[in-house]
């Protein structure tokens, strides 16, 4: 019982994430929200580099945090 709750609010929890990065990708059209929904794929990473990381990036991802600190000190 207690794994098929789990596996549901999973589900829930990912298509309602992947409708935000959709609309996201509306207002941050530089990034491919649509396409990546918010992954770290090589496309996604080199959009970042090429434009900086927005307000919804998590800072704390590796490559995110690693190129905001080679800004810092360039």
């Amino acid at each position: 019982q207690l794994s098929f709750q789990v596996a549901a609010a999973s589900i829930l929890a990912k298509t309602t994430r992947d409708a935000m990065m959709v609309k996201l990708a509306d207002q941050y059209p530089d990034y491919g929200f649509q396409r990546n929904k918010g992954y770290g794929t090589k496309l996604h990473i080199r959009a970042v580099e090429n434009s900086d990381p927005c307000r919804i990036h998590r800072k704390s991802f590796k490559p995110i945090s690693t190129m905001l600190q080679s800004k810092l000190f360039t």
